[in-house]
């Protein structure tokens, strides 16, 4: 059987009971990265075999692990933080499992872009989710149809794309309302509000760092 599990996307307190009674039951624990999972399930007192599960090598390992989930191995996968298949390792896995009759539970839990939504103050019920949205050979077109969006739209972005990301934004989206939420539930979150130039203005005087959430109003 394969467990999806979420961790803590940053305070360490934010896993579930459920999810601990489960590492603790597993044969092996799948972790994006090992050092990282490290830290928190030993803090748990977790001492389970970890092996590696990311974007690098799951085509390639995705064979031996079904093999083992047939031998009647529990399997746990997690990320780095968050919930596995939500811009995470997880989802071809998931898919190869359903594929071959074994089990898959997802238990709930963290995901960054679900406080960071509800904290907005941006119509929540209707959005859409796009993940980490840039890449240079399509922003343009991307953003273009994202000028036309009514619903809130969420992106993730990565600190040092943040400035480039914003000169594309400001320039087809105008003065929509940005709200920018860094370092979710950590000792320095930070909730930002503006113009997109305003956030790019912001972002040119003070270099960003950790991971960033960045929700978009939709068209009125």
């Amino acid at each position: 059987m394969l467990y999806i599990l979420s961790t803590p996307i940053g305070n360490l307190e934010d896993i579930t009971i459920r999810a601990l009674r489960i590492l603790k039951k597993s044969d092996c624990i799948l972790a994006e990265n090992i050092n990282n999972s490290k830290k928190l399930l030993y803090h748990y007192d977790i001492y389970k075999p970890i092996f590696p599960y990311h974007k690098h090598n799951e085509h390639k390992i995705i064979p031996f692990l079904i093999k083992k989930l047939q031998e009647n191995l529990v399997l746990s996968l997690i990320s780095n933080a968050g919930t596995p298949a939500i811009s995470d390792p997880g989802f071809l896995l998931i898919r190869e499992c359903i594929e071959n009759n074994i089990k898959v539970e997802c238990l709930p839990g963290p995901t960054a872009f679900v406080p960071a939504l509800v904290i907005s103050g941006m119509p929540i019920h209707e959005f859409v989710f796009l993940g980490f949205f840039f890449t240079k050979k399509r922003i343009d077109k991307k953003l273009k149809e994202l000028s036309e969006e009514k619903r809130t739209c969420i992106l993730y972005e990565s600190p040092h794309r943040i400035v480039d990301l914003f000169l594309h934004i400001e320039k087809f989206l105008g003065k929509r309302k940005i709200v920018i939420c860094k370092e979710i539930t950590k000792k320095f979150e930070e909730i930002l509000r503006g113009t997109s130039i305003e956030i790019l203005d912001f972002f040119k005087q003070n270099k960003p760092k950790g991971e960033i959430i960045i929700l978009i109003e939709g068209k009125v």
